[in-house]
């Protein structure tokens, strides 16, 4: 398969159509905390990591600010043990529902949160299901201004 975009290759899954993914993470009230961008063919978990490292330190109980959250809160997407160890050694305890089992695993009750931040993003014109830019910087810039207009909305309120 060909590069089609830079940053988004053809998915066997799409057959051969090019195709991106965006990545989050957001605090508990949704604001966006982290953000990339890959290729439709990649598997999300290998951007768990990147994404845990790019976390600055947050603020909450008198003291040293911690460096990481206390927990992670993922799909099946991420479920690997190798990232579940490397999350651990970085203090954060990973919630992450296993595959192969049923669903049920209570999860959605908190994750919902990141599912409502993606259609905060995915409401701005840009940011739909059509990609119009060809190139993947780009495409993440105007995410990067799309995390920036959720967090004025959500700070505006």
């Amino acid at each position: 398969m060909g590069v089609f975009w830079d940053g988004a290759r053809g998915s066997p899954v799409d057959r051969a159509r090019a195709g991106s993914k965006h990545h989050l993470i957001t605090d508990s009230g949704g604001i966006p905390l982290a953000i990339s961008l890959t290729g439709g063919n990649r598997n999300d978990v290998t951007q768990l990591l990147p994404l845990i490292d790019s976390i600055g330190p947050i603020a909450g109980t008198p003291g040293r600010p911690r460096k990481r959250s206390e927990r992670i809160l993922a799909d099946r997407g991420y479920d690997h043990d190798k990232y579940r160890r490397e999350l651990w050694k970085r203090g954060v305890k990973p919630v992450i529902a296993r595959r192969n089992t049923e669903h049920g695993s209570g999860l959605g009750k908190e994750r919902w949160v990141v599912e409502r931040t993606f259609a905060w993003l995915h409401n701005l014109r840009r940011l739909r299901i059509i990609r119009y830019e060809r190139s993947a910087e780009l495409h993440l810039a105007f995410m990067l201004l799309g995390c920036a207009v959720v967090c004025q909305r959500k700070f505006d309120t």
